[in-house]
């Protein structure tokens, strides 16, 4: 990221938590996590749908037209356009209109930030999974899980 740095006041001792704490940067950072929380919003809600998610499914072979994209569904080409459309705004497909056609290809790039959310979440989850664990087994065995070794014995 790039900071450009206006403040004639601005020192060399300065710190990260200085230009945070100035009310413009505050709105800027906080813009930049509410662009980020509703660009996450979009990829999950694009995300929710099975056929959605079916049509993604479908792109990972290539290119290909709308109506093409819409053959093994039980559903109005109307109704494949507007999932496109919702697909697109998350980022997740391209559109490129060529005469009457509209072709669709998948932009995975968007998935790396839902996958990073995950991943975060995933290790929380799992370091609290195992204190559990820990705690329960202690609990079954009669002892603290703090009386346990570095090396795992007791």
């Amino acid at each position: 990221m790039l900071i450009a740095i206006h403040d004639a006041e601005w020192h060399a001792d300065f710190s990260l938590n200085h230009l945070v704490d100035k009310e413009a940067w505050s709105h800027y950072l906080n813009h930049m996590v509410e662009h980020n929380e509703t660009h996450l919003d979009r990829i999950f809600h694009a995300l929710a749908d099975p056929t959605r998610r079916a049509l993604l499914q479908r792109l990972t072979a290539g290119e290909c037209k709308v109506g093409e994209l819409a053959e093994p569904f039980d559903i109005s080409l109307a109704a494949v356009s507007k999932h496109v459309r919702v697909l697109e705004q998350a980022g997740l497909v391209k559109r490129r209109i060529e005469g009457r056609a509209h072709y669709c290809r998948l932009q995975p790039e968007p998935l790396v930030e839902a996958e990073r959310w995950l991943s975060f979440y995933e290790g929380f989850w799992s370091q609290r999974l195992n204190a559990l664990e820990a705690a329960l087994k202690a609990e079954l065995d009669g002892t603290s899980p703090k009386e346990e070794k570095a090396d795992g014995r007791r």
